[in-house]
């Protein structure tokens, strides 16, 4: 699924170069779990961002279904990003004006659906995370598990195959850190996703299949 070969990543600072990234080489095959941990500044978040194709690589490759990302115009990019990659956040990032399902439903915008298709899948992903009777709640009307539900049918209704999750679990206490992190191992079970998650939880990071370790920009197994 994944190739990363001596994958670097500098911002430029007023203080000089920093590196986020730092030659990192990986392998993450087709359906595989992987937890990313390490502390914060480490580089977790801007390798997500490398994985997403958010952001090129200062130098190095990152290969994904046998295409090399770093080589895409943004238009390509924009189109894999659309299709064939989710993405949940700590925040949720649903928007508070519009309904489970029209926040669903806004994921599918760049594919050309029709307004009845739109429709039929939002609620389909919403029923698949258990939330088939709140299709017209708003996010202030959910609690915070089940906006992160809503978050993660957002991604899953465009039919992804690699699902990057950056502290999907961070805002929530730990009996619905636990309900979360059962939906996302079924649906990944289920759907044969590529799931990889960025974590500071122990807890979240020993249910994945692999553990990465993220320090001063280079990875490390973790057993």
């Amino acid at each position: 699924m994944y190739e990363l070969s001596e994958l670097t990543k500098k911002y430029e600072t007023k203080r000089g170069p920093i590196s986020a990234l730092n030659k990192v080489s990986l392998s993450i095959p087709t359906g595989q779990m992987v937890a990313i941990q390490g502390p914060t500044g480490g580089g977790k978040s801007t390798l997500l961002q490398m994985l997403g194709a958010l952001e090129r690589p200062t130098s190095g490759t990152v290969t994904l279904g046998g295409e090399e990302l770093s080589a895409m115009p943004d238009s390509r990019l924009a189109e894999i990003r659309a299709r064939t990659i989710g993405f949940v956040f700590q925040g949720f990032n649903l928007i508070p004006t519009l309904t489970a399902q029209e926040n669903v439903e806004t994921a599918l915008a760049p594919l050309g659906l029709s307004n009845s298709d739109r429709r039929l899948r939002a609620r389909a992903a919403l029923e698949k995370v258990g939330l088939g009777e709140r299709l017209t709640h708003h996010p202030a009307e959910l609690s915070g598990g089940q906006q992160q539900r809503v978050a993660i049918a957002r991604a899953l209704v465009k039919e992804p195959k690699v699902l990057l999750a950056d502290e999907p679990t961070g805002n929530l206490d730990e009996q619905t850190r636990d309900e979360i992190m059962e939906l996302l191992e079924g649906l990944w079970r289920d759907e044969g996703l590529t799931l990889i998650i960025v974590t500071h939880d122990s807890a979240v990071a020993k249910r994945a299949e692999r553990r990465l370790h993220l320090k001063h920009g280079s990875v490390t197994e973790k057993k």
